[in-house]
Formats: C-alpha cells, structure tokens, sequence
C-alpha cells in the first residue's frame, strides 16, 4: 500500500508558544536594523520626487503631463489599474484560503492584508490626481447638493467609485479585526505606560477569554465571506472602464476574468518580493520557509497561466471576428511602434512563471524572488500595453500620435512607490508583521510533523 511521504512542517525549529512571540515581536521591541533605516531613507527620497510631481500636477494641471488629444489615458490609469491588482493578494490570501481553512495562509496573511491596504491607497490617488482639480473631488460620490447634479449611474468609472471603497472598508476592518489578539499580546508585554496605553486602547480590551476567541472566529468568517465576493468585483468593475468602450482592444468579454486573474498573479508576486526581504531582515525563515514560498508559487503558475490563455483568446476573437478594426489593433499590438512593451510584457507574464514548474526553480528563494520582480515590471507593461497601444492608433490615420511620459508622469509612479514601501517599513516597526495568535494554532501540527519527519 503506497503512502504518501508527510509535507514539511508549516513553522521549523520545534518552537513553543513563548518562542513564537518572542521571536515575531522581537522586531518591534529592538532598535530598526541598519537595512532598515536605509529602506527608509531611500523610500522616504522616492516620496518627495512624488510630492514635488504632484506638487506640479496640481499647480500647474494635467498638461504636465505627455498626455495628448488621441491617448487620454496614460500612466495615470496605467499605474491605477496595476496597484488595485497589487491589492488583491492580501485579501485573497486572507479571505478566500482561510474559507477553505489553508493552514499555509497563517504566515503570509497579516503582511499581505497590509500590502493589500497600503496598494489600494497607492491606487485611489491616480484617479483623484488624473481630475486635475482635486478640489471638486466631491463630485464623484452621489449626495444632495445645491447644484442638483447627481452622478452618472450607467458610468464604470463609478462604479470604480464604490468597489474600491467598499473593497478598502472591507479590507480595513478584516486587518484590524486579525490584529487584536496581537495586539492584546504586544499590551501585555509593553515595558512603558505610553505603550501599553496606546496598545490597551487600540486591543480594545482584548483579555484572550473563550468568549473572546469565539466572537473573534465569528466575525472574521463573516468578514471573510464579505470579502471574497469583492476579489472577484473589484478588478472585474475596473476591467469595465475598458471593456464597455467600443475602442478596438478594449471592447471583449474576456476582460473581467483576464483582469481577476491577472491581479491575483501580480498581487502574489508582490507577496513573495515582500516576504523574501522581510523573512531574511527580520531572521523569520523558520516562520516563512520553503514551504509557504512553493505553495504561493504554484498559485502564480495558476494564474500565469490563466493570463497566458487570455492573451492568445485575445487574438483568437480579433481574426475570428472579422472586424478590420479589431484585428489591426492586436496586430499592431504585436508588430508596431509599441512592440518593444508588448514582448517585454509576453516574456514576463507568460514564460518566466512556467520555470516555477521545476521543483528546485519553486523551492529557490533566489530565483523566486527574480521572478517576482520579473512578473510584477511584465504586469505594468501589460496595462500599459492595453491603455496606451489601444489608443494611440485612432479609426482616422490623421489622429495617429505617440505617447511618451513627462518626468512629472515618472515621479507621481516612484512617489506611490516610495509611500508603499515607507508605509510597510513602518507597519513592520509598529505591528507583527506575523499573525502571532494564528501561527500559534498550527503550531500543534507542526511540531507533531517534525517529529515524525525528523526536521527541527
């Protein structure tokens, strides 16, 4: 009778539970690393580019920017649509693999929630900036005003509006709600007044009773229940802002599943860029191991692949068709002045993943961590292939026009980059960067496992 050999223990080193905490809150309670302050320094640099590039946006308007009367959208929308995808690994992580009761999730879950918060901000800012005058933001949300004017319903672009909101509200309270055992932890272990009031306030008084536990469960499977659903809407709605068009590129079915998919491959990769970094600065590889890396790279060969698909569906439907129109934008696509972005896009999206189909290539930390960055740089150019390539070829030849950014358009995309990354420094400096309370209820299986197997 054959049976199957038993899976690496999910947490290394045969730990018990004061192991755990002391090891994951040691970051908190230490001086930051030198790494540390050097990450800091050089997002905190990226972050004011960005702020003299809005600075300009807003003083001086949109012109700033190499947008012209054919391509409309350019990097704003490009770099809109790659962060909302960036944000979706947190939730899916967190939501849909604690529904199927994935013990894997544990170690992962809580710096992806924050990545997932932190990406959507990144992405709310490049629709408010793209206005060019942010001061009639407001007009956007539907309320009773002295003006009586009401927004457009039929419009995707609102829709966008109340997705991302809600998908952030959602988010936000599915992080927080995750936090409060730990939180309850870092109050009880506090050596100052100051911080064990602010971490009493924020623990909401959290005394880990069994009442406690099982409200806690509740209210995390409900909001886990809420959230799965916005994984699948919140991408499929943005996906709207192109597919209800009749621009040829942009008028197909396929986009919302294209979209979902494509955001869950970037989202996880950027998981792995993250977590590859903060397992090796912050000594957690007993906590993040080889494991949990193989089983989110598996997930990236996924949907890789689904995004593969999709890409040669794309041009399928354009010869299909029938539609001069269509067929000419693909083809341009391919072969034109924008050919460059596409094959960097096809390289990263479609055949670097499938090097995750070797075991050793899966299981490297190194390798992973190239690919990741190699997926996340194809999955911008694939927006930027979609906004721009789309556009910038018109039905009439004498519309047909080029589209390069500003420096203003390249400092607005490093500043997001540098409030993503000064925003996840200080969440690791001031939060567990690992769920405390959930590593500590797979610690059980683990230990028994390594036992067996003979790790530790």
């Amino acid at each position: 009778m054959y049976t199957s050999p038993l899976r690496e223990p999910l947490i290394r080193g045969n730990k018990n539970y004061k192991q755990v905490t002391d090891d994951i809150l040691s970051p908190m309670a230490g001086k930051p690393s030198k790494y540390w302050y050097a990450g800091i320094t050089l997002a905190g640099i990226a972050l004011l580019f960005g702020a003299w590039a809005t600075f300009r946006t807003v003083f001086y308007g949109i012109g700033e920017w190499g947008l012209n009367k054919t391509i409309g959208w350019g990097w704003g929308i490009t770099n809109f649509v790659w962060w909302v995808g960036i944000g979706h690994a947190g939730t899916f992580i967190s939501a849909i693999l604690l529904l199927f009761r994935q013990k894997w999730r544990t170690s992962i879950n809580r710096s992806a929630e924050a990545m997932t918060l932190i990406a959507v901000m990144c992405a709310g800012f490049f629709p408010l900036i793209h206005m060019g005058r942010l001061l009639l933001g407001f007009y956007i949300f539907p309320y009773p005003n002295t003006r009586a004017l009401w927004v457009n319903f039929n419009s995707p672009l609102l829709w966008d509006v109340f997705a991302i909101s809600t998908y952030f509200a959602v988010s936000l309270v599915f992080w927080y709600v995750g936090l409060i055992p730990d939180l309850g932890t870092v109050r009880d272990r506090a050596t100052t007044k100051i911080r064990k009031a602010i971490y009493g306030f924020l623990s909401f008084g959290w005394t880990g009773s069994a009442r406690h536990w099982s409200r806690h469960e509740t209210v995390s499977l409900i909001l886990a229940g809420l959230a799965a659903p916005l994984v699948l809407s919140v991408h499929t709605i943005v996906s709207f802002d192109f597919a209800t068009s009749v621009i040829p590129g942009w008028h197909t079915t396929i986009f919302p599943p294209y979209f979902v998919s494509g955001a869950i491959f970037s989202g996880f990769a950027m998981v792995l860029t993250l977590m590859i970094v903060t397992r090796k600065a912050l000594n957690l590889e007993e906590y993040i191991t080889l494991n949990h890396i193989e089983s989110m790279n598996k997930i990236i060969i996924l949907t890789g692949s689904i995004v593969g698909v999709a890409y040669l569906t794309e041009f399928f439907i354009a010869w299909y068709s029938g539609v001069e129109f269509e067929t000419y934008a693909f083809f341009n696509r391919a072969f034109g002045p924008y050919a460059w972005a596409y094959w960097i896009m096809m390289t990263c999206n479609v055949i670097t993943p499938q090097l995750f189909w070797f075991r050793k290539i899966r299981r490297s930390v190194v390798l992973t961590f190239i690919i990741s960055i190699f997926v996340n740089i194809g999955m911008w150019f694939e927006r930027f292939v979609i906004v721009v390539t789309s556009l910038h070829r018109d039905f009439l030849p004498s519309s047909w026009t080029m589209y390069s950014p500003t420096m203003v358009e390249v400092g607005l995309y490093v500043g997001t980059l540098g409030l993503f990354f000064t925003l996840f420094l200080l969440f690791i400096r001031v939060f567990p960067v690992i769920a405390v309370a959930e590593v500590k209820g797979v610690l059980k299986s683990s230990g028994e496992k390594q036992k067996l197997t003979g790790h530790g």
